[in-house]
C-alpha cells in the first residue's frame, strides 16, 4: 500500500495549470500580491533589516531581495523574503490548521522563478499545490501543536514548499516522495519566543521556504528519505505529539485530492495580529464607533474564547497584559483590544513602543477579561464575542460570526490591493506599485515570472 507521501507525490507530479480550479487560481494571484507587500513592509522593520543584513550568508545573484537592490542565491532570497513576510504578523492563515502557508510558498516560488525563469502558469500551479499540502498536513491534528509549544507554520509549511519546489524543479513522483521524507528532518518551529516577545517565530516562513527547496534538490539528486514521514512509528506526528487526543486523522492528507481544496478555507488578514483575535477587534471597533467608547468609560471588557486559543493569545495573563515588544503584543488579546479601543484602529503602525508603554492602554488591558467557552467554535471558524461593561452601567454585546478575510466574510480584491499599496508605500513608487499589481493579476500570462522580481527594486 502506498504511503501518504507517495500518494501525494504521484498527484502533484500529474497536475497541470489547467487542473487548478478558477477560484483557486484567482486567490493564488491575490496571495502572491499580499505576500510581496508584506515582505517589503516587514523588511523595513528592525527585524527585517537584521534578516536582510544576514543575506550575505547566501551569496549570489540568482534571486531578488524584494524592496531592495540586492540579490542572493535562490535559497537565500526565499529565506529572507519569507521571513520578512511575517514580521508584522499580517500574512494569510488556513483557519483549521492555523498554518501560514502562503508566505513561504510565494517566497520560494518567486525565488525559483528568478533562478529558473519559470512561467507564470508554472508559478501559480506550484503555489496552489504547495499551499494545499501545507493546509492538509496541518489538518491531520488541528489545535494540537500550539499547546505543545510548536508553531504549525514551522512544522507543516516546509512540506508544502517541498512539493512546490519539486514541481518547479521537475522532480518525478519518486524523487518528490524522497524529498518529503527528507523534509521531516527540517520540520521545526518552537514558540518559546512568545514568552519574552523575541523574534524567532518570524523566521519560520523563511526556514520553511529554504528547507523545502533544499529537500527537493536533495531528493532530485538521489538522497533518500522515509516514505512514511507522516504516519510512521517515528514520523512527524508520533514524534512531536506523542499521545495525541484525538488521534491523527491521516485521511486528511490524501482524501479527495484534486476535488476538495482545503486551501479554500483560508483567510486574508486585515489586521497585523494573530488571526484568532481578528473577530474580536472588528466587534469591539463597531461598539466603539456606535457608542463613542473611550478607555475612561470602560469598567471591563469580557471576551468568551474557544479553549484552544487560551494558551495562544490569553495566557499567561500578566505576559499578555504587559507585552515586552511588538511581536509580544501581536499574540495578546488583552493588549490588542485595549490598543484598538484606545486608538480606534489596529493598522500597520500598531504596537509602537509609545503605545506599548501608554498608561491608559495598559490600564485598559488590565480590564480585559477572557472566559474559556467550550460552545465557541474551534479553528474551523474564527468567531468573536465582545461584552463591554461601561462605568455608567451600560452593557453591550457584539458578535462577529466569521473573521473578516475568511471565505464567509471576505476581503475584496480592492481591499487586498489597498493593503498591498499601504505596505509598499515609501519603498516602491506609486507607478511601481501599479505595475506590480498589473503583473501579478495577470501572472499566468507571463512567459517568465522573474519579470515580477524585476519590478520590486526599491525606488531611489
Amino acid at each position: 500500500m502506498a504511503s501518504a507521501s507517495e500518494t501525494i507525490s504521484a498527484w502533484v507530479s500529474s497536475i497541470s495549470y489547467d487542473d487548478i480550479p478558477a477560484d483557486v487560481v484567482a486567490s493564488t494571484r491575490l496571495r502572491i500580491l499580499d505576500v510581496i507587500g508584506l515582505s517589503i513592509a516587514g523588511g523595513e522593520t528592525p527585524f527585517g533589516k537584521s534578516v536582510r543584513a544576514s543575506a550575505s550568508a547566501w551569496p549570489g545573484t540568482a534571486a531578488r531581495l524584494w524592496g531592495t537592490s540586492g540579490t542572493a542565491s535562490a535559497v537565500g532570497a526565499a529565506f529572507v523574503n519569507g521571513a520578512c513576510s511575517q514580521a508584522l504578523e499580517y500574512d494569510d492563515t488556513h483557519n483549521e490548521s492555523v498554518v501560514h502557508m502562503s508566505s513561504p510558498a510565494v517566497a520560494a516560488a518567486l525565488a525559483l522563478a528568478d533562478e529558473h525563469k519559470a512561467s507564470g502558469k508554472a508559478i501559480v500551479t506550484a503555489i496552489a499545490l504547495g499551499n494545499e499540502m501545507s493546509c492538509r498536513v496541518g489538518s491531520v491534528t488541528p489545535q494540537q501543536f500550539h499547546k505543545r509549544g510548536f508553531h504549525p507554520s514551522g512544522l507543516f509549511a516546509p512540506f508544502g514548499v517541498c512539493w512546490l519546489a519539486g514541481k518547479l524543479l521537475g522532480l518525478d513522483a519518486g524523487q518528490m516522495s524522497r524529498a518529503a521524507g527528507i523534509t521531516g528532518s527540517y520540520a521545526a518551529g518552537l514558540i518559546q519566543c512568545w514568552v519574552d516577545g523575541t523574534q524567532s517565530k518570524f523566521l519560520h516562513p523563511g526556514w520553511a521556504a529554504q528547507s523545502g527547496i533544499a529537500a527537493a534538490i536533495l531528493g532530485k539528486n538521489g538522497v533518500t528519505g522515509p516514505s512514511e514521514v507522516f504516519e510512521g512509528r517515528f514520523g512527524l506526528f508520533a514524534s512531536h505529539l506523542q499521545a495525541a487526543d484525538p488521534a491523527p486523522n491521516f485521511d486528511r492528507l490524501t482524501k479527495e485530492l484534486g476535488t476538495f481544496w482545503d486551501s479554500r478555507a483560508s483567510s486574508f488578514k486585515p489586521f497585523p495580529v494573530a488571526h484568532v483575535v481578528h473577530p474580536y477587534i472588528d466587534a469591539l471597533l463597531r461598539l466603539r464607533e456606535r457608542h463613542g467608547l473611550t478607555p475612561d468609560k470602560i469598567e471591563k471588557i469580557v471576551v468568551p474564547v474557544a479553549p484552544f486559543i487560551v494558551p495562544i493569545v490569553c495566557e499567561p495573563v500578566e505576559e499578555k497584559r504587559r507585552p515586552n515588544t511588538d511581536s509580544h503584543g501581536r499574540v495578546s488579546i488583552q493588549y490588542t483590544l485595549a490598543e484598538a479601543l484606545a486608538l480606534g484602529r489596529i493598522g500597520k503602525d500598531a504596537y509602537a513602543e509609545s503605545s506599548l508603554r501608554d498608561p491608559a492602554i495598559l490600564a485598559l488591558a488590565d480590564r480585559v477579561e477572557f472566559v474559556a467557552d467550550p460552545s465557541m467554535p474551534g479553528s474551523e471558524q474564527f468567531k468573536g464575542v465582545v461584552e463591554v461593561f461601561a462605568r455608567d452601567g451600560c452593557h453591550w454585546t457584539e458578535i462577529e460570526e466569521y473573521n473578516h478575510g475568511s471565505p464567509e466574510n471576505p476581503m475584496t480584491d480592492a481591499d487586498i490591493e489597498a493593503k498591498f499599496r499601504e505596505n509598499v508605500e515609501g519603498v516602491l513608487s506609486g507607478d511601481q506599485a501599479t505595475r506590480v499589481v498589473e503583473a501579478v493579476m495577470a501572472v499566468e500570462t507571463l512567459p517568465d515570472a522573474s519579470a515580477i522580481g524585476a519590478l520590486l527594486v526599491r525606488n531611489g
